[in-house]
């Protein structure tokens, strides 16, 4: 049994970590959260020390370290918001632990590679929940998609809408400082995704870039992607509100559909039973889609691009400018 702390143990991600930890038959000894509303700690493990200070955590994980408690801890799980996860990272290589970081790792590309030295003068790794690539029906579709004829690039259209509410953007989600934006936030593991479907990405446009929703054009080695992320309730497929569901999952390439709005129950325990058999995602693994997500945010929006995706000529103020 391996011993475990988080941080940002009262954030929406936070319940599938625990869950994970928990059904991997794992001990959760330490958790931090500026707000307490952790009541969820009942539900898994009732007995954890909780703390609302970075500080005492910081003293309680070092006396760990220095064998002044009977435990010892092996991985810190990192929920915090994503402009921490750097320095949550560097905390867990200090006090003797492995990291397990939700995505993205970093907000910056470059960051990457003082952690990579970190790894090399610590030991201990960072890993992170790429869970897209675990998930059944996304794991053939890369079989099927390798067995494919490269000769000619597949067309692929991504779309992500997922609603959020006025909350949001009040949040620190809602702080490009701080979340990276919407191609950051939500659109991470998806870049992800079609990078580890189709190859590098050999060019990169942005088509929309608003506060809510953004859009563009991904060249890669082996398929030109046109991608659109929305949180934008009004932007979701007509079936899918007639459904009461809030959330929209598709690609489709050349024609064909995965629409992967389910699946999604297990995928973090799985990425926690590769990362305790030593196979779990590293910094490598993630490098591709930090250094996308990265550009994006610092590109000149294409006013008249030549590949846009389908739903920006339904939206209002975009059709105009595009054809």
């Amino acid at each position: 049994m391996k011993n475990f702390a988080i941080t940002g143990v009262a954030g929406y991600i936070a319940p599938r970590h625990l869950q994970a930890i928990y059904e991997t038959n794992n001990n959760l000894i330490a958790a931090l959260d500026p707000n307490d509303s952790v009541g969820i700690l009942d539900r898994y493990f009732p007995e954890v020390s909780y703390f609302s200070d970075f500080e005492r955590f910081d003293r309680h994980l070092e006396k760990l370290r220095q064998g002044k408690y009977p435990q010892k801890l092996d991985y810190l799980s990192i929920c915090s918001p994503n402009h921490l996860h750097d320095a949550h990272i560097r905390f867990a290589f200090r006090i003797g632990a492995d990291a397990i970081c939700e995505k993205p790792i970093v907000l910056n590309p470059w960051n990457l590679d003082l952690l990579q030295k970190l790894e090399e003068e610590t030991g201990k790794k960072v890993f992170t929940l790429l869970q897209l690539r675990v998930h059944p029906g996304l794991v053939s579709l890369k079989e099927k998609i390798e067995k494919r004829d490269k000769s000619k690039k597949a067309d692929v259209v991504l779309t992500y809408i997922t609603s959020r509410g006025p909350w949001y953007h009040f949040s620190w989600k809602g702080d490009v400082k701080k979340s990276g934006g919407v191609g950051t936030n939500i659109g991470i593991h998806l870049f992800d995704l079609v990078i580890w479907f189709f190859g590098k990405v050999q060019k990169s446009e942005v088509h929309l870039n608003a506060a809510n929703k953004m859009a563009g054009f991904l060249e890669l080695e082996n398929a030109n992607v046109r991608w659109f992320l929305s949180i934008d309730r009004n932007d979701l497929p007509e079936e899918v509100v007639q459904n009461n569901k809030s959330t929209f999952r598709s690609i489709i390439a050349d024609g064909e559909e995965l629409e992967f709005t389910e699946g999604f129950t297990d995928l973090h325990k799985k990425v926690y039973e590769l990362i305790l058999q030593g196979k779990g995602f590293g910094i490598e693994s993630a490098r591709p889609s930090i250094e996308a997500v990265q550009k994006m945010r610092s590109a000149i929006v294409v006013e008249k691009p030549d590949h846009f995706h389908p739903i920006l000529t339904n939206i209002a103020g975009i059709q105009n400018e595009l054809l």
